[in-house]
């Protein structure tokens, strides 16, 4: 612990170092390219009444804005080692002319990115500030041994000139070293800042996006059941009452057909058992308590109308409850599908765990059949459950399926809960 205390303590003199040499890149370049944007940002608004003409200017300053913005948290990131996320362009969310013009503006009030540019030009003008100070230490090293002294070029009529040029080069030194110091903390309390508030807002509305799709998947899992009990169970069970009624009216007068409809009746029992099996299966698979993922899809295939080729490989991979359920039901939604509605000859399933950049392993799936393709997501579908449910597990879904096939559904969900 002490070893990287004293490390750390070495590291500082050369970071102050290497941020006065951004600054005094950023007291020429920065000022230049401020003054430029700001320019031309200014034109732009002037120009606007005159037949449109500053719309074309301020469409080009919003994307340079927007890269200096972005260069200038990538600078300090590097810095002074912040892990911030990368400023990224607005969205376009849909095609057309006008989101187009939706996503400029959006772009052009992103908080985010007015930060990076208001330090952006606090670094400039610091930057200035220092190589004035640079230039004044040159100055009263250039005017030795002057008989007069000068400070910032301006004579000053005293007899002690050497302690003038001293203490004006020890007064320039110090100013230096306050205004890297400063750099520092604006820096980081701006941009960190800025990344911090626009990462809580990236995590609320993944959370509000997460609780919608639980909110939709749960719905959409609900008008299954009561599909499925309205339009096989319920039937099958009503056809049981009405068969045991007849053979109970017919067992005295005719025994062998009361017979008969009992032996129906016990047929029909059995078949609403195994239909309640698979509701109850499809509401929650034990399956995975007691075998895990592997021996759930596996049994998923076996029980498909169309050949499935299996390739897992997850083997000894810690993955949370959460994640395969989600991963399970997708894929049997997805099976389910394609043996309606694909008229495909064949079904492959691929299963792996995987790492992000950041080293967070998510467990990803990828179902594909050989069909005709053309599928889309209708609300309330299977298309759409697949979708709710790994969005409420805080995954993401990517659904191809071209017109002529074939039809790929890739999910991914995080391991751990």
């Amino acid at each position: 612990m002490m070893t990287g205390s004293r490390d750390e303590a070495q590291r500082r003199p050369l970071k102050l170092f290497t941020g006065l040499l951004h600054l005094a890149s950023l007291g020429v370049v920065g000022t230049t390219a401020v003054t430029v944007l700001f320019t031309m940002l200014a034109t732009g608004i002037g120009l606007v009444p005159i037949l449109g003409i500053g719309l074309f200017i301020l469409v080009g300053v919003v994307y340079g804005l927007f890269g200096a913005a972005w260069f200038e948290t990538r600078r300090v990131a590097g810095l002074y080692r912040m892990n911030v996320t990368d400023l990224t362009f607005a969205e376009q969310r849909e095609p057309g002319f006008g989101e187009y013009l939706k996503m400029l503006w959006r772009q052009s009030i992103n908080g985010r990115m007015w930060r990076a540019l208001a330090n952006l030009t606090i670094g400039s003008i610091l930057g200035l500030v220092g190589l004035l100070l640079l230039q004044e230490i040159v100055r009263q090293l250039l005017n030795f041994p002057a008989a007069e002294a000068r400070v910032f070029g301006i004579p000053v009529n005293v007899p002690n000139h050497w302690g003038i040029m001293v203490g004006s080069i020890c007064f320039s030194i110090v100013g230096i070293v306050l205004v890297g110091l400063l750099h520092r903390t604006v820096s980081i309390a701006i941009i960190d800042g800025g990344a911090n508030e626009a990462l809580l807002r990236d995590q609320v509305r993944s959370t509000e996006q997460q609780r919608e799709g639980a909110m939709r998947a749960a719905d959409v899992e609900r008008t299954r059941i009561e599909r499925d009990l309205h339009d096989g169970v319920q039937p099958r069970l009503v056809s049981i009452g009405m068969t045991l009624g007849l053979a109970k009216d017919t067992i005295e007068s005719n025994p062998d057909a009361a017979k008969q409809l009992i032996d129906e009746a016990h047929t029909s029992t059995k078949a609403a058992v195994t239909e309640l099996r698979q509701l109850a299966r499809g509401i929650h698979a034990s399956v995975l308590d007691d075998r895990g993922l592997d021996a759930a899809l596996s049994a998923l295939a076996a029980r498909s109308h169309i050949p499935v080729f299996l390739d897992s490989r997850i083997e000894g991979s810690v993955i949370s409850r959460e994640a395969q359920t989600a991963v399970y039901f997708a894929v049997a939604e997805a099976l389910t599908n394609a043996a309606k509605h694909s008229l495909a000859g064949e079904t492959r399933v691929t299963l792996r765990v995987r790492a992000t950049e950041t080293g967070v392993p998510y467990l990803w799936a990828r179902v594909e059949d050989n069909g005709v393709g053309g599928a889309t997501v209708q609300p309330g579908g299977g298309l759409d459950g697949i979708m709710n449910r790994i969005t409420a597990a805080g995954g993401s879904t990517r659904i191809e399926s071209p017109g002529g096939g074939p039809t790929t559904i890739e999910v991914s969900v995080p391991c751990a809960s």
